[in-house]
Protein backbone atom coordinates (compact mmCIF):
# COMPACT_ATOMS: atom_id res chain seq x y z
CA UNK A 1 0.00 0.00 0.00
CA UNK A 2 1.47 3.55 -1.01
CA UNK A 3 2.18 6.07 1.33
CA UNK A 4 -0.69 8.07 -0.10
CA UNK A 5 -3.34 5.66 0.22
CA UNK A 6 -2.75 5.06 3.76
CA UNK A 7 -2.96 8.94 4.26
CA UNK A 8 -6.18 9.06 2.00
CA UNK A 9 -7.67 6.04 4.32
CA UNK A 10 -6.22 6.65 7.59
CA UNK A 11 -4.06 4.83 9.57
CA UNK A 12 -3.17 1.17 8.23
CA UNK A 13 -3.92 -1.78 10.63
CA UNK A 14 -0.68 -2.55 10.67
CA UNK A 15 0.61 0.53 11.64
CA UNK A 16 -1.65 0.53 14.70
CA UNK A 17 -0.28 -2.78 15.19
CA UNK A 18 3.48 -1.25 15.47
CA UNK A 19 1.91 1.11 17.67
CA UNK A 20 0.20 -1.09 20.37
CA UNK A 21 3.72 -2.72 20.57
CA UNK A 22 5.66 0.11 21.08
CA UNK A 23 5.07 3.84 23.21
CA UNK A 24 5.89 7.26 23.87
CA UNK A 25 6.78 9.33 26.48
CA UNK A 26 3.64 12.04 26.77
CA UNK A 27 5.28 14.68 26.88
CA UNK A 28 4.21 15.93 30.07
CA UNK A 29 6.95 13.88 31.50
CA UNK A 30 9.02 16.61 30.15
CA UNK A 31 9.38 17.94 33.47
CA UNK A 32 11.20 14.74 34.79
CA UNK A 33 15.17 15.30 33.95
CA UNK A 34 16.03 11.60 34.47
CA UNK A 35 12.54 9.80 32.72
CA UNK A 36 10.93 7.55 34.84
CA UNK A 37 11.13 3.83 33.83
CA UNK A 38 7.61 3.07 32.21
CA UNK A 39 7.66 6.08 30.38
CA UNK A 40 10.43 5.73 28.85
CA UNK A 41 10.23 5.91 25.12
CA UNK A 42 10.31 1.84 23.57
CA UNK A 43 10.92 0.48 20.10
CA UNK A 44 10.99 -3.19 19.59
CA UNK A 45 11.74 -4.26 16.04
CA UNK A 46 11.03 -7.81 16.25
CA UNK A 47 10.06 -9.87 19.88
CA UNK A 48 11.13 -9.18 23.33
CA UNK A 49 13.74 -12.24 23.46
CA UNK A 50 12.83 -14.72 26.64
CA UNK A 51 16.50 -14.98 28.20
CA UNK A 52 18.25 -16.61 31.32
CA UNK A 53 20.87 -14.01 32.64
CA UNK A 54 22.32 -16.92 34.76
CA UNK A 55 23.25 -18.84 31.84
CA UNK A 56 23.23 -15.85 29.16
CA UNK A 57 26.76 -15.19 27.57
CA UNK A 58 28.58 -12.35 25.47
CA UNK A 59 31.24 -13.35 23.46
CA UNK A 60 34.05 -11.18 22.09
CA UNK A 61 35.20 -11.87 18.51
CA UNK A 62 36.53 -11.66 15.21
CA UNK A 63 39.72 -9.71 14.62
CA UNK A 64 40.80 -10.37 17.86
CA UNK A 65 44.12 -11.93 19.62
CA UNK A 66 42.23 -13.43 22.52
CA UNK A 67 38.34 -13.93 22.09
CA UNK A 68 36.58 -13.33 25.48
CA UNK A 69 33.25 -15.03 26.70
CA UNK A 70 31.61 -13.12 29.52
CA UNK A 71 29.14 -13.78 32.10
CA UNK A 72 26.61 -10.60 33.65
CA UNK A 73 28.16 -11.37 37.12
CA UNK A 74 31.95 -10.96 35.05
CA UNK A 75 30.59 -7.85 33.72
CA UNK A 76 29.63 -6.48 37.06
CA UNK A 77 32.87 -6.91 38.31
CA UNK A 78 34.44 -4.23 35.85
CA UNK A 79 34.33 -0.74 36.74
CA UNK A 80 30.67 0.60 36.83
CA UNK A 81 29.66 4.13 35.52
CA UNK A 82 26.43 5.69 35.72
CA UNK A 83 25.86 8.37 33.08
CA UNK A 84 21.87 9.81 31.82
CA UNK A 85 21.93 9.57 28.38
CA UNK A 86 19.14 10.95 26.11
CA UNK A 87 17.92 8.61 23.70
CA UNK A 88 15.74 9.78 20.43
CA UNK A 89 14.49 6.95 17.99
CA UNK A 90 15.33 8.12 14.48
CA UNK A 91 11.83 7.66 13.38
CA UNK A 92 10.52 10.71 15.69
CA UNK A 93 8.36 12.80 13.90
CA UNK A 94 7.99 10.40 11.32
CA UNK A 95 3.58 10.64 11.40
CA UNK A 96 4.10 14.42 10.67
CA UNK A 97 5.11 14.27 7.10
CA UNK A 98 3.28 14.15 4.10
CA UNK A 99 2.66 11.96 2.52
CA UNK A 100 3.30 9.89 6.04
CA UNK A 101 6.20 7.25 5.41
CA UNK A 102 4.46 3.99 6.36
CA UNK A 103 6.18 2.40 9.44
CA UNK A 104 5.74 2.82 13.46
CA UNK A 105 3.79 5.90 13.18
CA UNK A 106 5.69 8.81 15.89
CA UNK A 107 4.48 11.87 16.57
CA UNK A 108 6.96 13.79 18.95
CA UNK A 109 7.18 11.09 21.51
CA UNK A 110 9.87 8.73 21.02
CA UNK A 111 12.57 10.12 23.24
CA UNK A 112 13.18 9.75 27.15
CA UNK A 113 16.38 10.27 29.00
CA UNK A 114 17.67 7.70 31.70
CA UNK A 115 20.32 7.19 34.06
CA UNK A 116 22.16 3.70 32.70
CA UNK A 117 24.44 2.06 34.61
CA UNK A 118 26.94 -0.09 33.21
CA UNK A 119 31.12 -1.24 32.26
CA UNK A 120 32.99 1.10 29.95
CA UNK A 121 33.75 -1.39 26.03
CA UNK A 122 37.12 -0.08 25.38
CA UNK A 123 38.65 -1.60 28.49
CA UNK A 124 36.84 -5.22 27.22
CA UNK A 125 38.49 -4.55 23.53
CA UNK A 126 41.40 -3.81 24.42
CA UNK A 127 41.44 -6.81 26.94
CA UNK A 128 40.46 -8.83 23.55
CA UNK A 129 43.18 -7.00 21.92
CA UNK A 130 42.23 -5.61 18.85
CA UNK A 131 44.14 -7.06 15.13
CA UNK A 132 45.70 -4.83 12.54
CA UNK A 133 42.92 -3.94 10.34
CA UNK A 134 40.14 -3.73 12.81
CA UNK A 135 37.79 -0.81 11.28
CA UNK A 136 34.23 -1.77 12.70
CA UNK A 137 32.85 -2.98 15.54
CA UNK A 138 30.11 -5.11 15.13
CA UNK A 139 26.79 -5.67 18.09
CA UNK A 140 24.19 -8.75 17.43
CA UNK A 141 21.41 -8.93 19.22
CA UNK A 142 19.24 -11.90 20.59
CA UNK A 143 16.34 -10.65 18.69
CA UNK A 144 15.45 -12.28 15.02
CA UNK A 145 13.01 -11.65 12.55
CA UNK A 146 12.24 -10.66 9.16
CA UNK A 147 12.88 -7.04 7.93
CA UNK A 148 12.76 -5.92 4.15
CA UNK A 149 11.84 -9.86 3.16
CA UNK A 150 15.23 -10.75 5.01
CA UNK A 151 15.68 -13.26 8.34
CA UNK A 152 17.98 -11.88 10.30
CA UNK A 153 19.10 -11.11 14.01
CA UNK A 154 19.07 -7.40 15.06
CA UNK A 155 22.71 -5.90 14.42
CA UNK A 156 24.37 -2.74 13.69
CA UNK A 157 28.15 -1.82 13.93
CA UNK A 158 29.84 1.38 14.54
CA UNK A 159 33.41 2.37 12.98
CA UNK A 160 36.21 1.70 15.12
CA UNK A 161 36.49 5.18 16.64
CA UNK A 162 33.33 5.54 17.49
CA UNK A 163 33.05 2.50 19.66
CA UNK A 164 36.59 2.99 21.64
CA UNK A 165 35.25 6.86 22.82
CA UNK A 166 34.87 6.24 26.63
CA UNK A 167 31.24 7.01 26.95
CA UNK A 168 30.36 4.02 24.93
CA UNK A 169 29.58 1.33 27.68
CA UNK A 170 27.82 -1.78 27.95
CA UNK A 171 24.79 -1.12 30.33
CA UNK A 172 23.03 -3.44 32.62
CA UNK A 173 21.12 -0.97 34.73
CA UNK A 174 18.78 1.62 34.32
CA UNK A 175 17.75 4.09 36.47
CA UNK A 176 19.28 2.07 39.39
CA UNK A 177 17.12 -0.89 38.55
CA UNK A 178 18.31 -3.70 36.69
CA UNK A 179 17.91 -3.86 32.62
CA UNK A 180 13.60 -4.52 32.30
CA UNK A 181 13.16 -7.06 29.13
CA UNK A 182 11.80 -4.25 27.47
CA UNK A 183 14.91 -2.09 27.27
CA UNK A 184 17.21 -5.13 26.22
CA UNK A 185 17.81 -7.15 29.83
CA UNK A 186 20.38 -8.55 30.10
CA UNK A 187 22.73 -6.06 28.12
CA UNK A 188 22.52 -3.37 25.88
CA UNK A 189 25.23 -0.90 24.61
CA UNK A 190 24.85 2.96 24.93
CA UNK A 191 26.20 4.96 22.35
CA UNK A 192 25.62 8.41 23.35
CA UNK A 193 24.57 11.33 21.16
CA UNK A 194 23.62 8.58 18.59
CA UNK A 195 19.73 7.69 17.21
CA UNK A 196 18.34 4.91 19.21
CA UNK A 197 18.72 2.18 16.51
CA UNK A 198 22.45 2.32 17.74
CA UNK A 199 22.00 1.16 21.01
CA UNK A 200 21.84 -2.74 20.65
CA UNK A 201 19.47 -4.52 22.81
CA UNK A 202 19.87 -8.24 23.98
CA UNK A 203 23.37 -8.49 22.71
CA UNK A 204 24.73 -11.91 22.88
CA UNK A 205 28.15 -11.07 20.40
CA UNK A 206 30.48 -8.30 19.80
CA UNK A 207 32.76 -8.69 16.63
CA UNK A 208 35.57 -6.91 15.36
CA UNK A 209 35.76 -6.46 11.70
CA UNK A 210 38.11 -5.22 9.19
CA UNK A 211 35.49 -4.20 6.31
CA UNK A 212 32.38 -1.69 6.74
CA UNK A 213 29.26 -3.93 8.08
CA UNK A 214 26.57 -4.78 5.18
CA UNK A 215 23.63 -5.92 7.24
CA UNK A 216 20.22 -5.17 6.33
CA UNK A 217 19.80 -2.69 9.35
CA UNK A 218 22.88 -1.04 8.61
CA UNK A 219 23.13 -0.79 4.59
CA UNK A 220 19.28 -1.11 3.76
CA UNK A 221 17.57 0.68 7.04
CA UNK A 222 18.17 3.72 8.41
CA UNK A 223 19.60 5.35 5.77
CA UNK A 224 18.31 8.94 4.45
CA UNK A 225 16.42 8.74 1.28
CA UNK A 226 14.09 10.32 -1.04
CA UNK A 227 13.05 7.75 -3.69
CA UNK A 228 13.81 4.07 -3.43
CA UNK A 229 16.75 4.52 -6.18
CA UNK A 230 18.76 6.99 -3.98
CA UNK A 231 21.92 5.18 -2.13
CA UNK A 232 20.90 7.75 0.67
CA UNK A 233 23.28 8.86 3.78
CA UNK A 234 23.49 7.03 6.71
CA UNK A 235 21.21 8.05 9.68
CA UNK A 236 23.84 8.85 12.54
CA UNK A 237 23.94 11.28 15.29
CA UNK A 238 20.08 12.97 16.64
CA UNK A 239 19.48 16.01 15.12
CA UNK A 240 19.19 19.28 17.65
CA UNK A 241 15.68 19.48 18.79
CA UNK A 242 13.52 21.20 21.38
CA UNK A 243 10.00 19.93 22.90
CA UNK A 244 7.77 21.77 25.49
CA UNK A 245 5.57 21.20 28.27
CA UNK A 246 1.92 21.40 26.92
CA UNK A 247 0.95 24.08 28.83
CA UNK A 248 -2.61 24.35 30.62
CA UNK A 249 -4.97 21.95 29.73
CA UNK A 250 -5.57 19.23 27.29
CA UNK A 251 -9.06 18.67 25.37
CA UNK A 252 -9.27 14.58 25.19
CA UNK A 253 -9.30 14.40 22.03
CA UNK A 254 -7.46 16.87 19.85
CA UNK A 255 -4.98 17.73 22.83
CA UNK A 256 -5.48 21.20 22.32
CA UNK A 257 -4.50 23.13 25.37
CA UNK A 258 -6.49 25.66 26.87
CA UNK A 259 -5.14 28.45 29.61
CA UNK A 260 -6.37 31.75 31.36
CA UNK A 261 -5.18 34.85 30.44
CA UNK A 262 -2.35 35.45 33.24
CA UNK A 263 1.67 35.00 33.09
CA UNK A 264 2.68 31.81 32.19
CA UNK A 265 6.18 30.18 32.54
CA UNK A 266 6.62 28.01 29.82
CA UNK A 267 8.88 25.09 30.31
CA UNK A 268 10.63 22.36 27.98
CA UNK A 269 13.73 20.29 27.13
CA UNK A 270 16.02 20.74 24.17
CA UNK A 271 19.59 18.22 23.05
CA UNK A 272 21.45 17.42 20.10
CA UNK A 273 24.23 14.44 18.98
CA UNK A 274 26.14 17.21 17.74
CA UNK A 275 27.00 19.10 20.48
CA UNK A 276 25.92 20.68 23.34
CA UNK A 277 22.34 22.96 23.14
CA UNK A 278 23.77 26.80 23.03
CA UNK A 279 20.28 28.80 22.33
CA UNK A 280 16.74 28.02 22.54
CA UNK A 281 13.86 30.04 20.71
CA UNK A 282 10.50 30.45 21.05
CA UNK A 283 7.39 31.32 18.85
CA UNK A 284 4.02 32.35 19.52
CA UNK A 285 2.91 32.63 15.83
CA UNK A 286 3.68 29.33 14.36
CA UNK A 287 7.29 30.44 13.27
CA UNK A 288 6.67 33.84 12.16
CA UNK A 289 8.65 35.43 14.92
CA UNK A 290 11.22 34.16 17.60
CA UNK A 291 12.41 35.47 21.26
CA UNK A 292 15.06 33.91 23.39
CA UNK A 293 14.34 31.15 26.20
CA UNK A 294 16.39 30.73 29.00
CA UNK A 295 18.60 27.73 28.64
CA UNK A 296 19.69 25.93 31.73
CA UNK A 297 22.29 23.64 32.43
CA UNK A 298 22.17 19.55 31.77
CA UNK A 299 22.04 16.82 34.43
CA UNK A 300 25.12 15.31 32.12
CA UNK A 301 27.17 15.92 29.44
CA UNK A 302 24.52 13.65 27.14
CA UNK A 303 21.37 14.87 28.70
CA UNK A 304 18.83 17.48 27.66
CA UNK A 305 19.16 20.38 28.93
CA UNK A 306 15.81 22.52 30.32
CA UNK A 307 14.41 25.85 29.11
CA UNK A 308 12.31 28.26 30.38
CA UNK A 309 10.27 31.07 28.69
CA UNK A 310 8.21 34.05 30.37
CA UNK A 311 4.71 34.61 28.77
CA UNK A 312 2.09 36.70 29.16
CA UNK A 313 -0.62 35.42 28.13
CA UNK A 314 -3.89 37.33 26.99
CA UNK A 315 -7.13 35.93 24.87
CA UNK A 316 -6.72 34.86 21.57
CA UNK A 317 -5.36 31.26 19.74
CA UNK A 318 -1.79 30.65 19.59
CA UNK A 319 0.86 28.69 17.74
CA UNK A 320 3.70 28.11 20.05
CA UNK A 321 6.81 26.80 18.72
CA UNK A 322 10.55 26.14 20.27
CA UNK A 323 14.21 25.31 18.35
CA UNK A 324 16.95 24.73 19.54
CA UNK A 325 20.23 25.63 18.06
CA UNK A 326 23.89 23.13 19.44
CA UNK A 327 27.07 24.44 19.71
CA UNK A 328 27.94 22.90 15.86
CA UNK A 329 25.97 25.43 14.68
CA UNK A 330 22.69 22.92 13.65
CA UNK A 331 19.79 24.81 14.10
CA UNK A 332 15.99 22.80 14.43
CA UNK A 333 14.24 22.80 11.16
CA UNK A 334 10.44 24.91 11.21
CA UNK A 335 9.71 22.34 8.28
CA UNK A 336 11.90 19.44 7.80
CA UNK A 337 12.47 18.04 4.19
CA UNK A 338 10.90 15.04 3.44
CA UNK A 339 12.25 11.59 3.48
CA UNK A 340 11.23 7.78 2.64
CA UNK A 341 11.36 6.31 5.29
CA UNK A 342 10.70 9.51 7.77
CA UNK A 343 14.15 9.66 9.56
CA UNK A 344 15.71 12.59 11.16
CA UNK A 345 12.73 15.08 10.72
CA UNK A 346 13.31 17.50 13.75
CA UNK A 347 10.76 19.82 12.19
CA UNK A 348 9.64 21.67 15.46
CA UNK A 349 6.93 21.26 17.32
CA UNK A 350 3.70 23.34 16.75
CA UNK A 351 1.10 23.27 20.05
CA UNK A 352 -2.11 25.02 19.70
CA UNK A 353 -3.07 27.08 22.71
CA UNK A 354 -6.31 28.53 22.97
CA UNK A 355 -6.33 31.49 25.90
CA UNK A 356 -9.30 32.72 27.91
Amino acid sequence: MAAEDVDEQGISREELQLAARNHGMPLEALRHEITPLGLHYLLIHFDVPDVDSATWRLSIGGLVRRPLTVSLEDLRTRATVTIPVTMECAGNGRALLSPRPVSQPWLLEAVGTAEWTGTPLRPILEEAGLNQGATEILFTGIDRGIDGGIEQDYERSLALDEAMRDDVILAYGMNGQPLLPQHGAPLRVIVPGWYGMTHVKWLRSITVLDRPFLGYQQAEAYRWRTDEEDEGKAVTRMLPRSLLVPPGIPDFFTRVRYMASSTWLLEGRAWSGWGPVERVEVSLDGGDSWRDARVGDPPARHAWVPWTFEWAAHPGEYEVCSRATDASGRTQSVDAPWNLKGYSNNAVQRVKVIVR
